[in-house]
């Protein structure tokens, strides 16, 4: 199975965004926080964090695309089945229809991938502009606020609840507090 410095390095030669990079790195250290919660892998889960938008700029104007150009680079490792084969199938779903949500960790992507952001994006508004700054009753506040990071689907994010059977606060928490561990590498 690949492993997380394969990724990173995947990561690296396909994304040269160095936002786009630190909303991977997010994600991961979110999905290996998941994991941990969950009992998942945190290497495999973070993974996938690393992986889940690898193709975005190659991509972005064909999103149909998405995910597709990610496989095939997996294919050419070797990885043509797995868990993180599935779960990249699954990210795109809507537009490439090559598989569904299986599984908390491909729930957890669905779900954090969309948070990691909007909680960047309670932090770029903070005079601080830091991650340390940002608490979970902050993001509440903000999340209520529909006009803020409007293009965010809370929707999406609020299926926590249901498919991973955590309450939406403590999604928050969670995700915001694997973020702060890490926020050198998230830029904030």
């Amino acid at each position: 199975m690949i492993t997380k410095q394969q990724a990173t390095d995947l990561l690296h030669a396909h994304t040269k965004n160095q936002n786009l990079r630190r909303h991977m790195y997010a994600v991961g250290f979110a999905m290996r926080a998941l994991a941990s919660k969950l009992g998942g892998d945190p290497d495999t889960w973070e993974t996938l964090g690393l992986l889940h938008d690898a193709d975005w700029e190659e991509t972005k104007d064909t999103p149909d695309e998405h995910t597709k150009h990610s496989l095939s680079w997996l294919k050419d490792m070797g990885e043509t089945e797995g868990p993180v084969v599935h779960a990249l199938m699954s990210h795109n779903r809507k537009r490439t229809k090559l598989a569904e949500l299986d599984g908390d960790m491909e729930w957890a992507l669905e779900t954090v991938d969309e948070l990691t952001g909007f909680i960047v994006a309670v932090a770029l508004v903070r005079p601080e502009k830091s991650l340390a700054a940002v608490t979970p009753e902050a993001v509440m506040k903000k999340w209520n606020q529909k006009a803020f990071a409007a293009a965010v689907e809370r929707g999406q994010i609020a299926q926590c609840e249901e498919k991973l059977r955590i309450p939406l606060a403590e999604f928050i928490a969670l995700t915001l507090t694997a973020m702060q561990a890490h926020h050198e590498e998230i830029g904030l």
